[in-house]
């Protein structure tokens, strides 16, 4: 896997070269002023525990058609989209440029702060709660959180968080079965 090549540039309008990008119309701008200092780390698969399918990039590009939505139970008017998904292979792809606001954390909240969209840069893992997450997941994961966190100094080991942890209530992933003592061990 190359993944540490194509992490190694981000441009000035936050998009990391050398990634697959499938731009978004789900994102708007950050509040002005406001600086990045959380990831939020989710995990999906559609249809749940199924891997390879294209319906994660349908979602996150508004393509699923009535018949997928129906089908995936998803509500065919929904909105939401990624700053960046690793699939289980490894692959990244970006949907939304680092320095906008994607749609990924929904009602959260993060020491004290409401609106973790306005803040956060959210990655997707291809997977589920208990399933166990991929070793090139882990490797590429780590690569981009090292250079999140050069780039955007606001964000350390404890401002990188899982969907669970800033709307506990709602969310679940990206669940037991993700080792964070991979991560914590790594940063």
């Amino acid at each position: 896997m190359v993944v540490s090549r194509a992490i190694e540039r981000i441009d000035d309008r936050g998009w990391i070269q050398a990634v697959e990008r499938l731009p978004s119309p789900n994102f708007d701008q950050r509040p002005v002023g406001t600086d990045i200092e959380l990831v939020v780390i989710h995990g999906i698969s559609l249809p749940q525990g199924e891997f390879g399918t294209k319906y994660i990039d349908k979602l996150f590009t508004n393509q699923l058609s009535a018949e997928d939505a129906a089908t995936l139970d998803i509500p065919p008017e929904l909105k939401v989209s990624t700053h960046l998904l690793i699939r289980r292979t490894g692959k990244i792809t970006q949907f939304v440029p680092l320095s906008a606001r994607a749609w990924h954390a929904g009602v959260s909240q993060f020491r004290g702060r409401d609106r973790c969209n306005d803040f956060s840069i959210g990655i997707e893992l291809e997977g589920a709660d208990d399933i166990p997450y991929s070793p090139v997941q882990y490797e590429a994961l780590l690569l981009l959180l090292k250079k999140l966190m050069k780039t955007y100094p606001k964000i350390d080991a404890e401002s990188i968080v899982g969907h669970s942890d800033i709307a506990p209530e709602r969310k679940t992933d990206p669940g037991p079965a993700f080792e964070w003592s991979k991560i914590r061990e790594e940063l």
